[in-house]
């Protein structure tokens, strides 16, 4: 249906430069098969754009991955001592990397922890936050807050994951504590009713220790099968600008034989 394809090459198996990782780990790429048909490289691509939009001449040419990973080292501070044989014999490094005679730290801002003043640099900046509740405020309703997250067996809503099994993977339920789970008189695996000020949905029981009386966890993982999202609130936090959907006001509904609804709430609240 698109007006323009750009046929570029798959970055996982059919390109040649590197990949930067979530712990800041920069490590080379290279390609393991041939692309197909008319594919090509993203920097091929993007240079012939250049062209077209009249950026063409020196500057958008380049020999291979490695001309394009200089430049950016030669703009780009945290990158300069990362050169493509350091990388080939370290397994990849950590940015911030300035040195190309000296290993980055595992862990940023080191400086902080120096006893030397000049070595430690500027303080980091703090400042104080007054505490501002979440908009969706628990009451007799709604007692419980429900914060909403990811498992390590899946990752968001299964397109990467679902296809892989796991033997972690048991489907979407609603996670209480073990306090509310006897409060309710709720079991693992048992069906309640979970709402909140924006909607409802029908989730198995699951019992984790580690959370505390008043808070539950759910994912967005299982959508077809759980819309947890029917209960999360759009409200934004105006300081970190993330929604609240981390915090939203539910309460939980003991369904009885018949599928009605019989409500029960902890004596606690």
């Amino acid at each position: 249906m698109a007006d323009v394809v750009l046929p570029a090459t798959a970055a996982w198996a059919e390109t040649d430069g590197t990949t930067t990782n979530s712990e800041r780990r920069v490590q080379r790429v290279r390609a393991a098969v041939k692309p197909p048909g008319e594919a090509r490289e993203d920097i091929d691509i993007i240079c012939a754009l250049a062209g077209r939009l009249g950026h063409g001449g020196h500057a958008w040419k380049f020999a291979d991955s490695e001309a394009v990973w200089n430049e950016l080292r030669a703009l780009s501070p945290d990158h300069y001592g990362m050169t493509y044989d350091r990388l080939e014999e370290h397994q990849g490094l950590q940015w911030p990397c300035p040195d190309t005679d000296r290993l980055p730290s595992t862990f940023l801002h080191a400086r902080l922890w120096e006893t030397d003043p000049e070595r430690r640099g500027p303080a980091a900046p703090f400042g104080l936050v007054a505490h501002d509740p979440p908009v969706d405020l628990t009451d007799e309703d709604y007692p419980l807050r429900l914060t909403t997250g990811r498992r390590l067996d899946s990752y968001n809503t299964g397109v990467q994951s679902g296809s892989c099994a796991s033997p972690l993977r048991r489907g979407e339920y609603i996670e209480l504590c073990p306090e509310d789970a006897a409060a309710y008189g709720v079991e693992v695996g048992e069906e309640v009713r979970v709402s909140s000020r924006r909607g409802a949905v029908t989730a198995p029981v699951w019992v984790d220790p580690g959370l505390r009386p008043g808070l539950a966890f759910m994912t967005m993982h299982f959508p077809d099968e759980v819309d947890t999202n029917q209960l999360t609130i759009e409200a934004n936090c105006p300081i970190a600008g993330t929604a609240e959907f981390k915090a939203s006001a539910i309460r939980i509904e003991k369904l009885d034989l018949r599928g009605d609804v019989d409500r029960q709430v902890p004596a606690w609240t």
